[in-house]
C-alpha cells in the first residue's frame, strides 16, 4: 500500500499526511515482523552461529553450505527488520520536532524517509506472493530469438541487456554463459545465470514470449516490424547430485571455438563446450569460462538444473507450475508487447499492467510488471485452493 499523496493538477505533489502515513507504515512494519517471524529468526540465528563456529563444520561441505546460507539469510532478514524499525523511528522523531517547533523545513526529509520506507516494505511484501520451493534461489535463464529474422535476433540481444540491467538494479550478479551471435546482428540465443535471493521467483514471472513492435533499423524502407523472442527460466542448483544422476554415456560432448564477447580466450582455443543429453535431447552450451574444463563443469551444472526441472515437472499434474507452458515463439503466444511505433507502450497481456515509458523498461525497470504478474499468479493459486 503506497503512502504517496495525490498530485495536484499542475503536477506538484500534495503534502503527505504524515500522521496517517505513520499509522499505515507502523502497521506494515509490525506485519513484516510477523511475516518473517522476528523472534524465531533471532533464535535460529543464534543456533546457526553456534553451528557455524564448530571446528568440524567443513568436514561435510554440503552441510556447511546449508548452514552458512541459512545463517546469511537469517542475518539479512533480521538486519532488514532492524533497518525498517530505525526508519520508522526516524519519521516519528522528525514529526515530533515538526509538531513541537512548527518547523515545516523538516517536511521534505520526513517525506523522503516515508517514501524510502514505503519502497522497502513493498519489496519485502513481494515475498508473500511466492509459492515455489526454489523461488528464493538463483536462476538459469535462456533467451531465444523467434519469428522476425534479423529484428528478432536484435530483440534477443536487447532482452539480454534488459535483464542484465534489471539484475544490476536489484543488486544481483549475472553470468552470461553462452551467447550465439545472429546471422547479421544481435543474438540467436543466450544463456545466463542470475544470482541473488529470489532471483528465480522474480524471473519466473517473465517466462514466455515477448513481442517487439518498432520501425526496423534493418529495413531500408523504414517499415514497422514485429519480432519475437522468448525467455525460459529454471532454478539453478549448485549441486543436483542428490536430485538427478547424469550418466556420461548419455552425453555427447562437442568442443569448438568460442564466438562473441567473452574475454581474452575467445576465438583462440577450442574451449567452448556443447553438451547434448541424448535421452532428452536437452542441449547446453557454455563458452565464457577460461578453459574447456571450466566450461564443461558449468555446462554440467546448467544441464543438471534443466534435468531437475524436467523431473519436477513430470511429477506434477499441472506442468506449468514450475516448467511453464511451452509455446511457439511467434504470433498469438506473447505474454507482453513492447510497442515503440506508432506509439509508446509496454503492456503485459496476462495482467493488463502497462506503461508508456518503454525506454525505462528496456533499461531494466521491470519491477512493477513483475509484481503485477506475481500478484496474478498468487490469486490463481489461492483460487485453486
Amino acid at each position: 500500500m503506497a503512502v504517496d499523496g495525490p498530485r495536484k493538477g499542475d503536477g506538484e505533489p500534495e503534502k503527505v499526511d504524515i500522521p496517517d502515513a505513520l499509522v499505515t507504515l507502523s502497521a506494515r512494519v509490525r506485519e513484516a515482523e510477523r511475516f518473517l517471524g522476528a523472534d524465531a529468526l533471532a533464535v535460529s540465528r543464534a543456533e546457526l552461529e553456534q553451528a557455524a563456529s564448530e571446528p568440524c563444520l567443513w568436514d561435510d561441505a554440503d552441510h556447511a553450505r546449508e548452514v552458512t546460507t541459512a545463517l546469511g539469510r537469517a542475518t539479512e532478514d533480521l538486519e532488514l527488520l532492524a533497518s525498517l524499525a530505525d526508519r520508522l523511528s526516524d519519521i516519528e522523531t522528525l514529526y515530533e520536532l515538526m509538531s513541537e517547533e512548527g518547523d515545516e523545513s523538516l517536511r521534505p526529509e520526513a517525506e523522503e524517509i516515508i517514501a524510502d520506507l514505503d519502497r522497502r516494505l513493498g519489496i519485502l511484501e513481494l515475498r508473500a506472493l511466492f509459492g515455489g520451493e526454489y523461488d528464493d534461489g538463483d536462476a538459469v535463464a535462456e533467451i531465444h530469438a523467434g519469428a522476425g529474422g534479423t529484428d528478432a535476433q536484435d530483440w534477443a540481444e536487447m532482452m539480454l541487456r534488459m535483464y542484465t540491467r534489471w539484475a544490476e538494479r536489484r543488486g544481483f550478479s549475472i553470468e552470461v554463459e553462452e551467447a550465439t551471435e545472429g546471422q547479421e546482428a544481435g543474438l540467436m540465443s543466450a544463456t545466463f545465470i542470475v544470482r541473488g535471493r529470489y532471483a528465480f521467483g522474480l524471473l519466473a514471472a517473465e517466462r514466455g514470449v515477448h513481442r517487439l513492435v518498432r520501425i526496423s533499423p534493418f529495413d531500408a524502407q523504414h517499415r514497422r516490424q514485429t519480432s519475437f523472442a522468448s525467455l525460459d527460466v529454471v532454478p539453478f542448483i549448485e549441486d543436483v547430485s542428490g536430485i538427478v544422476e547424469i550418466d556420461e554415456k548419455d552425453l555427447r560432448v562437442d568442443t569448438y571455438r568460442s564466438s562473441g564477447a567473452g574475454g581474452q580466450h575467445v576465438n583462440k582455443t577450442d574451449s567452448a563446450v556443447r553438451l547434448t543429453h541424448l535421452p532428452t535431447g536437452i542441449v547446453v552450451t557454455c563458452q565464457n569460462q577460461r578453459s574447456q574444463t571450466q566450461n564443461k563443469t558449468k555446462a554440467m551444472q546448467v544441464l543438471g538444473a534443466k534435468l531437475a526441472e524436467r523431473q519436477r515437472a513430470e511429477h506434477q499434474a499441472n506442468l506449468d507450475q514450475l516448467a511453464g507452458d511451452r509455446t511457439d515463439n511467434a504470433w498469438g503466444n506473447q505474454i507482453r508487447s513492447y510497442v515503440m511505433a506508432p506509439y509508446q507502450l509496454v503492456k503485459d497481456l496476462r495482467t493488463n499492467a502497462e506503461t508508456g515509458n518503454v525506454e525505462a523498461v528496456l533499461d531494466g525497470d521491470l519491477d512493477k510488471l513483475i509484481e503485477a504478474e506475481l500478484r496474478r499468479s498468487a490469486d490463481v493459486r489461492r483460487a485453486r485452493g
